[in-house]
């Protein structure tokens, strides 16, 4: 899914009216107890399970995305796995009911961005939503952009930015950056599987990245911009890829909402979608029953590890721990597979 990522030709941006804290730009604000702005409000939620791939706009947090499209749905319970900051757009993968248990496997997995960097200029958070620290001429040729992106492949330490969700003593970084303290961070290792060119018109790049979980794309362009000697910053970031799952299978909130009630359920992969890179096995009844009472039913010729568990209707029960030629329930969704208790 290709899309332009910014309106300007020479790589800036233009800041536009946040909405307030919580609340989605061009939308009425759900109101639970009066159904304002849509015919769901005022129903009872509903055990919703099941993933919903969504391509979050620009100028919105990841929480305000989940909360428009949690009441949409008329959701009890829903998370995300892994924000996107307000300036980003592209793939943010919601779950609903069950598929919360298994986020975190969808939170480590890689990721694939489209980033445009803006070279020559420097801001506080790396991003547009900073101020300019720093200007500098931009003389940076192709083959000398080219020549430093091996120094960021592979295995590389970065260190994570101050304006930041990561915590200090209970407090986001963000919060110390506000109040203008800097805080010493170490650095992490993570993972640039691939990064490339895919735009070459300086002051304006735009590359492409996969990468390990925890890799800050920010960081990244503030890296290579110090390595050329003139500095950047991201003017724009999308998300491609989150695990197994693409952009270009996401719907956007209004494309949600467009439905009919009836009819949003529908845009949810099942709950074991988010763990479809695991070996499967099946159960009969006697053996999902009891993995789901909690004991370690046997099963030979099982793959060693995590494993998918599928009774013998071939419905998710949920993960296992295969070890021995036994099975050690992991996670377990609420099903009613061979027993009330599972």
């Amino acid at each position: 899914m290709h899309r332009p990522l910014h309106p300007n030709p020479d790589g800036t941006t233009s800041h536009s009216t946040k909405p307030a804290s919580g609340q989605v730009a061009g939308y009425p604000q759900p109101s639970p107890r009066t159904g304002e702005g849509a015919n769901v409000g005022s129903l009872p939620r509903k055990p919703i399970n099941g993933v919903l791939l969504l391509d979050k706009p620009v100028g919105i947090s990841s929480n305000a995305a989940l909360q428009k499209a949690k009441w949409l749905l008329n959701a009890k319970k829903a998370g995300h796995t892994g924000t996107l900051d307000p300036f980003a757009d592209g793939l943010l993968p919601l779950c609903f009911g069950e598929a919360t248990k298994f986020s975190a496997y969808l939170l480590d997995a890689d990721k694939t961005y489209r980033a445009v960097m803006r070279l020559g200029v420097v801001t506080t958070t790396g991003d547009p939503e900073g101020e300019v620290m720093a200007t500098q001429p931009v003389a940076v040729s192709r083959s000398e952009f080219d020549a430093v992106l091996p120094s960021f492949s592979g295995e590389i330490e970065q260190i994570p930015p101050m304006h930041s969700a990561l915590k200090h003593q209970g407090r986001p970084l963000y919060e110390y950056a506000r109040a203008g303290i800097e805080i010493d961070r170490p650095p992490r290792r993570v993972t640039i599987h691939r990064l490339e060119v895919v735009e070459w018109s300086p002051p304006r790049v735009i590359i492409e990245v996969k990468c390990s979980a925890g890799t800050y794309i920010r960081t990244l362009a503030q890296d290579i911009g110090a390595a050329l000697g003139c500095g950047a910053h991201l003017t724009a970031l999308t998300r491609l890829a989150s695990g197994g799952f693409s952009l270009a299978d996401a719907c956007t909130l209004s494309e949600l909402e467009a439905l009919l009630p009836t009819q949003r359920p529908d845009r949810l992969l099942p709950v074991d979608s988010l763990v479809a890179h695991l070996p499967a096995v099946s159960l009969d009844d006697a053996s999902a029953a009891a993995l789901c009472q909690g004991r370690h039913p046997e099963l030979q010729g099982a793959p060693a590890g995590l494993v998918r568990v599928y009774d013998r209707t071939q419905r998710f029960v949920g993960l296992a721990k295969s070890d021995m030629h036994q099975l050690i329930p992991q996670r377990l969704v609420a099903t009613n597979v061979a027993t009330p208790s599972c």
